[in-house]
């Protein structure tokens, strides 16, 4: 058995743990990584990216039959699903040596290719190595969760971990799952010739405002997916190339392929939590505003640490423990400023509180200004004038944004800027954005909270009135 002191010890390989280990190491802490598995983690091989890349496949396609309306007579694609499924792996391919194994141990990170598993407050084993650590930093993600439907154990099935290896493309994709993975690959498959059916067992993109997904649905079910809402699969029946799933209480809906999409859960099984003093809960490790579970050597973050599931949050999450793991700083996590997207088309972007709950939270208090992407004049020129942003502002400063249409994961930066800052709304008026961009929408719908305060204010006419006297 080989034996190895460290200053931190970081179980897991992905965005939020590699984050840790560059950062660290290079800051001049040793560095030891536990990966047993595939560097890059779920975000890198099986999510974000994989995802990304076949999305772009399917929007090529689908700009092939809407060109009409400029003038380019549509063309149905022919779609060599194959060749896409090469276009992800060629995507993945490029930016794997940024998370390699080799890369990280030329920085000064000795990598173990193992999983690690605590065996006391202060050790980790991974294979034949012992690790004692002054710190440990959990980041071992979440996987799909597959629930236990009757008949699923019997009937082939895919989630996000394998349905990117698919070479042939699926006549009838049925999709149980109507959040942002099943979607996302929902309108990829449809607009890559496959035909797609989405069962959501309550409301397809439930955790969004629902004024926003109502138009991303009707945007997604005009291009021909089929979203069952209320939907709950009670057996899975069949085998390969024809499955059958029938719901509680409602029909039975056939396919060719199966995917399940219906959440996360967080990866803790082999770590042997209890043997360090560490607290699970539900959706993962029990964390404290810094971070540290409840055995205060060892902090927990990302997917793991039970809060928001993305990977932007598992960098922000290295940073916030960077700090204290290595200056001796307090640090403490902050969700507020926290945005996220979902790459359909339209676009859907979330920042802070949504209308409903701002609503919650400060009743009278709020004000919710509005701007439509019709009235914005490079969404015309590209007719991609299906959208809107909503900002919700509580005393001259927003406290969230929704935005769904063209660019939104992009347009909502502006707003997790401003709330990050603390910033009022005048910071966003008073930006001066370049003509004609999509970025003026956010300027227009900041300006919206100050059009009643100035051209419905009497006394502004007033004031106005009375200079032009002299």
């Amino acid at each position: 058995m080989n034996h190895i002191k460290t200053d931190i010890c970081i179980i897991g390989g992905g965005s939020g743990g590699l984050s840790v280990a560059a950062g660290a190491v290079q800051m001049g802490a040793s560095v030891v990584l536990l990966e047993g598995h595939k560097m890059g983690g779920d975000c890198l091989n099986y999510g974000c990216v994989p995802s990304k890349a076949l999305i772009a496949a399917g929007k090529h396609a689908h700009a092939m039959t809407t060109g009409a309306a400029f003038g380019v007579t549509p063309v149905k694609p022919t779609v060599d699903y194959a060749a896409a499924k090469e276009h992800v792996a060629s995507v993945i391919a490029g930016i794997e040596p940024h998370d390699s194994v080799e890369r990280f141990e030329s920085l000064g990170v000795q990598v173990i290719s193992e999983y690690g598993a605590f065996i006391s407050p202060t050790q980790v084993q991974a294979g034949e190595t012992i690790i004692t650590a002054r710190r440990f930093v959990i980041s071992t993600g979440s996987s799909p969760f597959v629930p236990p439907i009757p008949g699923l154990d019997k009937a082939p099935y895919f989630t996000n971990e394998d349905i990117f290896d698919l070479k042939t493309r699926p006549d009838h994709l049925i999709v149980i799952g109507g959040g942002p993975i099943g979607m996302e690959l929902a309108q990829a498959h449809v607009r890559l010739g496959s035909k797609v059916t989405v069962l959501e067992g309550m409301k397809a993109l439930g955790r969004d405002d629902p004024e926003m997904a109502a138009i991303a649905l009707e945007r997604l079910r005009g291009e021909g997916i089929e979203i069952v809402e209320g939907a709950l699969a009670s057996e899975v029946t069949g085998k390969e190339g024809a499955i059958a799933v029938h719901t509680k209480d409602g029909p039975t809906y056939q396919g060719t392929h199966l995917l399940m999409a219906v959440g996360r859960k967080p990866n803790v099984d082999r770590l042997n939590l209890d043997v360090a003093g560490i607290e699970p809960t539900r959706g993962g490790i029990k964390v404290d505003a810094s971070l540290k579970t409840t055995n205060k050597r060892v902090y927990a973050i990302g997917d793991v640490a039970a809060g928001l599931q993305f990977t932007h949050v598992a960098g922000y999450h290295a940073g916030v423990i960077i700090k204290s793991a290595l200056f001796g700083l307090p640090s403490k996590q902050k969700t507020a400023h926290i945005p996220w997207a979902t790459y359909i088309d339209p676009e859907m972007a979330q920042v802070g509180l949504t209308e409903a709950q701002a609503q919650e939270k400060y009743g009278d208090a709020l004000t919710v200004v509005r701007a439509q992407y019709a009235d914005n004049d490079r969404a015309r020129a590209e007719l991609a004038t299906t959208g809107l942003v909503k900002v919700m502002v509580v005393k001259g400063r927003p406290i969230g944004a929704s935005i769904v249409g063209a660019s939104a994961g992009e347009l909502i930066q502006i707003w997790a800027l401003a709330l990050a800052n603390n910033l009022k709304m005048s910071a966003v008026a008073g930006m001066v954005a370049p003509y004609p961009t999509l970025g003026e929408v956010n300027k227009r719908a900041a300006s919206a909270y100050f059009t009643p305060k100035i051209f419905d204010s009497p006394m502004v006419k007033r004031v106005v009135r009375f200079v032009q006297r002299f």
